[in-house]
């Protein structure tokens, strides 16, 4: 079972990827808002531990934005900011529990195995577009039963077009998504759409994957078409 561990004290985050693992969980680190985002997007995580005041970005928007894609992965927030407005706002963007620092570890790890525990009983989002189909949590894609294999950028891609289907999506939105550290060049997404349609599309003689000119793309059910 893998915990993302987002924390920006270096010592802190070895720490708890000590004891967690200790605790029989495989623990991924990231140590700024924006690679934590990332990880969070591409990993089937059981849990997230969140700090707050992060580099790069902080983790309000970390949580926010992951609730805005439908992730639904349990967040721990773990932060030294502790008045009640801040375990307001972080519970109102979408955090699921909230430790303050300096925190027992023992509650540290019973909480995470509560928030695990309610997780496990909620079906993981399996997105669905026709007869494609994105396993989020697995990260699998599969049409017509068939599995597809994707690299993670090419997943995250399809992903938030497979969350908005049928509508127009961006190119800045889909470089924001896919690739929050460098999102500056739309030759990535088209990079990348291009490979999809090949992988997605072309084998099944479909044209699901859609540009629609002077916004980006979009992703429809075409199965009459087949």
């Amino acid at each position: 079972m893998r915990i993302l561990v987002v924390e920006d004290e270096v010592d802190l985050a070895r720490t708890l990827h000590t004891g967690l693992t200790a605790e029989g969980y495989s623990v991924d680190l990231a140590h700024d808002g924006r690679q934590g985002l990332w990880m969070a997007r591409t990993g089937a995580y059981a849990a997230v531990v969140l700090d707050l005041m992060l580099p790069g970005l902080n983790g309000y928007k970390v949580c926010a934005q992951l609730r805005r894609e439908s992730n639904a992965t349990p967040i721990l927030v773990l932060t030294a900011k502790n008045g009640e407005w801040d375990q307001t706002e972080a519970l109102d963007t979408g955090a699921d529990d909230y430790l303050a620092k300096p925190f027992s570890y023992l509650v540290l790890v019973a909480r995470l195995r509560a928030l695990v525990r309610r997780a496990a009983a909620v079906a993981p989002p399996v997105l669905a577009v026709g007869d494609l189909s994105l396993d989020v949590a697995a990260r699998v894609c599969r049409r017509a039963g068939d599995r597809v294999d994707l690299t993670p950028r090419e997943f995250a891609v399809l992903e938030l077009l497979a969350r908005r289907a049928g509508q127009a999506v961006s190119k800045a939105d889909l470089l924001y998504h896919a690739w929050p550290d460098d999102a500056l060049d739309p030759n990535l997404v088209e990079a990348r759409v291009s490979v999809l349609r090949k992988k997605v599309d072309a084998p099944f003689h479909r044209q699901s994957l859609q540009t629609v000119r002077g916004i980006g793309y979009r992703l429809v059910d075409d199965r009459e078409r087949g």
